[in-house]
């Protein structure tokens, strides 16, 4: 991966795991728009790189992100006010575009081939939120704190209000909302935003090296496909991905991949695709 241009972010690459580390910790590692070009970008990268089997996200100086970075987003404001002052109509809302960026970058997280983990301490607020509510794992530190401040603020979740509720479910995204309520890792557990409480960051290292290793256990082809599946599973009827699921198993068994799996299964040992141990 080539992280060199990254000025908000750091990445690596290293035994098929892709690090990324929001770098912005003197502001919490708010989301500037900097920021999410970069996350897109590497995101890209990894995707495109046959090395990486899986991609975990992170935050620098304690914290895994404080939302969007409020600078930015006075900077959009005082673009519109400026055009409207001098009555002029912008090509595009400067605000609305900074927002929709925000959007396609949780879209493009939500619909990565894949496996996609946040390891979450400190701040998890807005923009961080929604990241979280992307991810296949979410790893959180006993410290964690998450909040959805924008209707405190006068404004809304607005890109991650599907996300949300996806993860969430409906009622438990309106209560939190329509209070802008502070929850912690114990309760983020209980509503399932996570999926696992580490008591210090020894334990939060060893729950992700153990959540990795259980990815890279399985076929990477396999998951791609199944991430894809799951998606669609959400949105039809069952009965209308039988005939589809049939045609996707088959070609899955059928595989190099398959028939290595079930091969490796038969024999009592591990596939070629599970990273050898040093």
């Amino acid at each position: 991966m080539d992280a060199s241009s990254f000025k908000t972010i750091q990445a690596s690459v290293d035994a098929g795991v892709c690090m990324l580390t929001l770098n912005r910790p003197e502001v919490r590692n708010a989301m500037s728009l900097a920021m999410v070009h970069e996350l897109l970008d590497a995101l890209t990268q990894a995707e495109n790189d046959a090395a990486v089997r899986v991609v975990v996200l992170r935050g620098a100086g304690g914290h895994f992100c404080a939302g969007g970075d409020i600078s930015d987003m006075a900077q959009a404001r005082m673009k519109l006010a400026q055009a409207q002052a001098e009555g002029t109509v912008a090509a595009q809302d400067p605000v609305a575009a900074f927002n929709a960026e925000f959007g396609r970058l949780c879209l493009a997280y939500a619909r990565s081939p894949l496996p996609i983990i946040t390891v979450l301490e400190g701040t998890v607020m807005g923009g961080g939120f929604g990241l979280a509510c992307v991810s296949d794992v979410s790893l959180a530190a006993e410290n964690v704190a998450f909040r959805l401040p924008e209707t405190a603020l006068g404004i809304i979740p607005a890109q991650i209000a599907p996300f949300l509720v996806e993860r969430i479910g409906y009622a438990e995204a309106k209560r939190l909302a329509v209070t802008g309520a502070k929850i912690d890792a114990a309760q983020a557990l209980t509503i399932r935003l996570v999926h696992e409480v580490a008591s210090d960051a020894a334990a939060l290292y060893d729950t992700l090296q153990r959540t990795i290793a259980s990815i890279q256990a399985c076929g990477p082809n396999a998951i791609a496909v199944t991430k894809g599946l799951l998606a669609r599973a959400r949105l039809e009827p069952a009965e209308a991905l039988i005939d589809e699921a049939a045609q996707l198993f088959s070609r899955a068994v059928l595989s190099d991949e398959g028939q290595e799996g079930t091969s490796a299964f038969m024999q009592k040992r591990k596939p070629k695709w599970v990273p050898q141990q040093a």
